[in-house]
């Protein structure tokens, strides 16, 4: 009886435990998708040479290393690195797979273009908010 109990008390833990990490994953990716449709500001595509309707998952380096150059102001808040992460891993994933299956070739690239959005939005937020902190500096 008590190996019954210890028995379904693992079981119980172990199906709490691939839930939790089943809605992290969940929320994370909403959070990545949600990052990447917002807009991105004509000065960053210009600074980066990128059109907005060829933006493709290359353009991450690029976008990437203008982070690495926009200053920032204010205490960090974050950056890519959770992204690059992601970025790695995807680019992995297609060198290893992608002579396997196009279709797996198609999902890499609209997942690394998913990352170069990103990093282009990190990039517009990091100018806005230095704006605001240096108007704010202007200001007193």
């Amino acid at each position: 009886m008590w190996l019954r109990e210890m028995m379904f008390s693992a079981a119980l833990l172990s199906i709490a435990v691939v839930a939790m990490g089943q809605f992290a994953v969940y929320y994370w990716r909403a959070v990545f998708t949600g990052m990447a449709s917002l807009p991105i500001s004509s000065r960053v595509l210009e600074a980066a040479q990128v059109q907005e309707e060829s933006l493709c998952g290359n353009d991450f380096e690029k976008f990437a290393s203008l982070l690495n150059l926009t200053p920032e102001l204010k205490e960090a808040k974050g950056g890519l690195g959770m992204v690059r992460a992601y970025y790695a891993l995807v680019q992995r994933v297609e060198t290893i797979f992608a002579s396997f299956s196009p279709m797996m070739a198609g999902w890499a690239e609209k997942e690394r273009t998913l990352c170069a959005r990103i990093a282009a939005v990190h990039i517009d937020r990091r100018l806005e908010a230095n704006m605001m902190q240096a108007a704010s500096i202007r200001s007193i």
